[in-house]
């Protein structure tokens, strides 16, 4: 071999080798900047840190390091951080410089910046990342500062029938203490007056004074309504270092009466953050957390916005901008004043009631008792509060109005309905009953059904009159089980009702069937295994008012503006009239059992029900609970259902016949 061609191999031996040896070390950069990206994606940046060349440790230090990132990505709320390499690595005198590009969620939006580079140099055959701000964003240099500015956008109000707020965004007062001032004179004595207007432990506020270390700095004691009136008791307070601040808040305006029904907000739990991935929650948002606050989440909510930018002296470098959405606003059906009147009447009462118009299905009223003021989970909690709950063992944690309960002998008007419709019931047919109880044969053991009146013979307005439950369960019987459930689902009974707010299903039985004929004869009068809601009864009995139709109930009417039937001919028309006669003898007949629902001038037809909770037929120590539906009959207005929890001893379903006539009758005359 030539010298000329030995020379030649040995060249491109060494080209190869310088070649291979460059590939390998852009390999070991790549390598790093995986490192780079993994450490960054986990918000790990004492790892990152870990990774700077000692030329980059000696011009920013690890707390100065970890305090930019820190602060940077919690102001502007980066989530969903993507790293992805941008190109090939390519050898820039002795260093590699590999393109990236990043991408993240943030409060401006979706932020994209593809001009990342990072330089990778050698120190003590390691390779190490030279960072400089270019690394926090690509336009960045020595110097800069980032600023991010809220776009805050304003969650939607809940409103009643009239436009009236029920809920909406607005100020609250932070109540506190200037220390410096507070502190000169009288403190114990101030503290003693503060916590007894506030209604707080000393002890509150003891401990939030002497935790602050800065006497000029504002202590926060309670946040509270800006109208409330505690805020006047406090004389002279701004010379006694008492301090009010405002700051954003929600404000609910009806009390008690509405709490159950418009519900909260709140600040998100980690449980709501995992329930709601990518949504667009941090964990500064606040969200609904009960009643239609929590229901209506997606509409009500803001979704805010914000900018970020680069401040370099006067000049302003954009970097992302989005605007803020507000939430829309949702109109409800529910008449305020009502409401309010219906909550009233159930003083220390636990129960719920339901109001709606026969002739347009909107719910009018929405009550679960007792309820809660709104504005505690946005204030504060006074030990008077504290000691109701602990009172009534947080009875208002429990929302009545959506859940079923035993008809009891409101179920009535439906069979009344059905042996009408079957032939089997004749208004006028007097029905021969002997004794106290009765059993359709011996095959029922001792199972017999019992009633309250010896009445011999009963026709159909005796058996409403004296709720007599061996006539129904006689009806209920001959018409069998099928056309019995047949009848009760055309009252929506058993049935799935769509209603804006989530109810529990009615049943009919537990599994759906009436298979055995002791269950169907309880169906009859309203025990067995049916359940229903207010909602439900109140709509049933809303058909005497509107030709025997049943209305599409209605809430939210903003969305849902159309009155619409939902269950056409629950009742046969022709059956209309013989049934208000008969749910009106009741109470307009001088022996009626439900006389006290009178009111002059108008006609009201109705129904009580004992609804019986009892292990067996023998269990005497079970609890009762207590029934009473009406509406107006004449041009129909308003059906109103109320049930009162545990009633047995104490008037039983005689208890919410005033309450339901009071109601009514403010809404008819008011």
């Amino acid at each position: 071999m030539n010298k000329r061609k030995l020379l030649s191999i040995v060249l491109i031996i060494a080209m190869l080798s310088i070649t291979t040896m460059g590939c390998s070390k852009v390999s070991k950069a790549e390598k790093v900047l995986d490192n780079y990206k993994e450490l960054w994606t986990k918000e790990d940046f004492k790892g990152m840190y870990g990774l700077l060349s000692q030329t980059s440790k000696d011009e920013i230090s690890e707390e100065e390091f970890l305090e930019r990132y820190n602060n940077i990505y919690s102001a502007i709320e980066a989530t969903h951080l993507v790293i992805e390499a941008n190109g090939k690595g390519e050898k820039v005198e002795k260093n590699i410089v590999i393109p990236f590009k990043v991408t993240m969620d943030t409060i401006a939006g979706k932020v994209e910046l593809p001009d990342f580079k990072m330089t990778i140099v050698e120190e003590e055959k390691e390779l190490k990342v030279k960072w400089n701000e270019s690394l926090i964003f690509p336009s960045m240099v020595t110097g800069d500062k980032i600023r991010v500015v809220d776009d805050l956008g304003s969650r939607g109000k809940i409103l009643d029938k009239d436009g009236k707020s029920l809920a909406e965004d607005g100020k609250i007062s932070v109540l506190g203490i200037h220390p410096a001032v507070f502190n000169q004179e009288n403190k114990e004595e101030k503290i003693k007056n503060m916590a007894t207007i506030l209604d707080i432990s000393e002890e509150t506020i003891t401990t939030k004074l002497n935790a602050s270390t800065n006497p000029e700095q504002f202590v926060e004691i309670v946040n509270i309504s800006k109208d409330d009136s505690k805020i006047s008791k406090l004389a002279n307070r701004e010379a006694g270092g008492i301090l009010i601040q405002n700051r954003d808040g929600r404000v609910y305006t009806g009390g008690a009466a509405f709490g159950r029904l418009v519900g909260y907000i709140g600040h998100v739990t980690e449980e709501d953050l995992a329930n709601n991935v990518d949504r667009g929650y941090t964990q500064t948002s606040l969200i609904g957390k009960a009643g239609l606050e929590q229901v209506y989440e997606e509409s009500l909510r803001a979704k805010n916005g914000g900018e970020i930018y680069i401040a370099r002296g006067e000049e302003k470098i954009a970097i992302a901008k989005k605007g803020a959405e507000n939430g829309t606003d949702i109109k409800l059906s529910i008449d305020s004043a009502l409401q309010s009147k219906v909550y009233s009447e159930f003083k220390e009462e636990k129960g719920a009631a339901t109001a709606v118009n026969p002739k347009t299905g909107e719910v009018l009223a929405l009550v679960s008792a007792p309820s809660y003021d709104s504005n505690i989970f946005q204030t504060y909690v006074t030990k008077e509060q504290n000691a109701l709950w602990e009172k009534n063992n947080h009875a208002d944690e429990i929302n009545r109005f959506n859940k079923t309960y035993s008809p009891g002998s409101t179920m009535k008007l439906l069979t009344s309905a059905i042996g009408l419709e079957n032939g089997v019931l004749k208004p006028e047919e007097k029905r021969p009953i002997e004794g106290m109880s009765w059993q359709k044969d011996s095959t029922w053991g001792d199972f017999k059904v019992t009633r309250i009146h010896d009445t011999p013979a009963v026709n159909l307005i005796d058996a409403v009159k004296y709720s007599d439950n061996i006539y129904y369960a006689q009806i209920a019987s001959e018409v069998g089980s099928e056309k019995f459930i047949d009848g009760a689902k055309k009252f929506g009974f058993g049935e799935k009702l769509e209603f804006e707010y989530p109810m529990e299903e009615s049943s009919i039985s537990n599994d759906g069937t009436i298979n055995r004929d002791i269950l169907l004869a309880d169906s009859g009068y309203g025990q067995g295994e049916l359940m229903v809601t207010p909602l439900n009864v109140a709509l049933a009995y809303s058909a005497l008012g509107n030709a025997g139709n049943i209305m599409q109930p209605r809430l939210v009417i903003s969305e849902n503006s159309e009155a619409k039937v939902w269950r056409e001919k629950a009742i046969l028309p022709e059956n209309v009239p013989v049934l208000i006669k008969s749910f009106s003898a009741l109470i307009n007949d001088e022996d009626g059992t439900s006389t006290l629902a009178r009111i002059p001038g108008i006609n009201i037809a109705g129904k009580t029900g004992t609804a019986e909770i009892k292990k067996s037929q023998e269990d005497k120590d079970g609890k009762e609970n207590g029934w009473f539906v009406a509406l107006n009959t004449d041009d129909s207005k308003i059906a109103v259902s109320m049930i009162l929890e545990d009633v047995k001893g104490r008037g039983g379903s005689q208890l919410p016949i005033p309450k339901v006539k009071n109601i009514i009758e403010y809404y008819m005359k008011r």
